[in-house]
């Protein structure tokens, strides 16, 4: 048995990734023990009842109490509520972390509630399904992918050390960046994506009933992949597009560019253009693979609903 990287990590929130790291973290030795909180009762007796804590009273300072890790795993709209509901708790010493999908605002959220002698260190694991709820969670959910760490200036380097020994422990590869970067970079790549997809399934609902059905009845695999995406947490992704607009935005006007010089291609018999365009866009794909990060084969044994 490996040395655990903390002695008590508390997960405030437990959806997908704080269940998943309630499990991971256990799995892979990554603390010595486990508390979770959520402002849920039925939540809160469900994780009770599936034993993924040690410690699950529902009690803010039971919770807390010894949490050298403290991460919040709630939607991004309440991190700022829930740092000012559990600072009194936090222990001089701890570090405090989040799973956010966007950066720059929980850092303007959070921050202003940190106590002094704890460091607070934001983080976004890359990792999700559309699932959500303490059931969804799995511990190899972080494995081989991205979690990226925000550091503010001054952080300490030795409390950054083990948050990312941590995230490595339970099977992330870590990448340190700026929270403005991170949000620019994620705009594109994964809220822009999540914002399409919502689209284009609005799209298809807006359609008569019989139109609708047959959408649903013929789906081809790309319709497909826009409805697993699209039936992502509706709560988590309102707040996302909330605290992370500009970038959104910005990355928005870029794709309608590239949208109306499609069109054209399209209405000028553009056969040359659209082939150069999707060649480029092939190869993305392969180094997308080549990374690690998907595979070649048709997913079609992609796992159901996790246990």
């Amino acid at each position: 048995m490996a040395d655990a990287i903390f002695n008590r990590v508390a997960l405030i929130g437990a959806g997908l990734i704080g269940s998943s790291i309630a499990r991971a973290a256990r799995e892979y030795d990554a603390a010595r023990e486990i508390a979770i909180l959520d402002a849920s009762p039925a939540v809160m007796a469900r994780v009770r009842e599936i034993r993924i804590a040690d410690e699950a009273s529902g009690e803010p300072a039971l919770a807390l109490k010894g949490a050298d890790l403290v991460i919040i795993c709630t939607p991004v709209g309440v991190c700022g509520a829930v740092a000012q509901a559990i600072a009194p708790h936090l222990e001089a010493g701890a570090v405090l972390s989040d799973v956010g999908s966007v950066k720059s605002a929980v850092v303007s959220q959070v921050a202003p509630h940190v106590p002094a002698g704890v460091q607070f260190i934001p983080a976004h694991p890359i990792a999700g399904t559309e699932y959500s709820g303490p059931d969804a969670g799995f511990a190899t959910l972080f494995q081989n992918r991205w979690c990226i760490l925000t550091p503010p200036e001054g952080a300490d380097p030795a409390a950054l050390a083990k948050l990312d020994a941590f995230w490595t422990r339970i099977g992330a590869k870590v990448e340190t960046m700026s929270a403005d970067h991170h949000d620019k970079v994620l705009a594109l790549t994964s809220h822009l994506p999540h914002l399409i997809a919502y689209n284009i399934v609005g799209t298809a609902d807006d359609f008569g009933e019989q139109t609708r059905s047959e959408v649903i009845k013929f789906s081809a695999s790309g319709f497909r992949d826009f409805t697993r995406i699209a039936a992502s947490d509706p709560t988590m992704w309102r707040d996302i597009f909330l605290n992370n607009r500009e970038a959104v935005l910005e990355m928005l006007g870029r794709f309608n560019e590239d949208l109306s010089a499609l069109q054209r291609m399209i209405r000028r018999g553009d056969g040359q253009g659209l082939f150069d365009f999707f060649s480029r866009t092939r190869a993305i794909r392969r180094s997308i693979i080549e990374q690690g990060q998907d595979t070649a084969a048709p997913d079609f044994g992609r796992r159901e609903k996790p246990n």
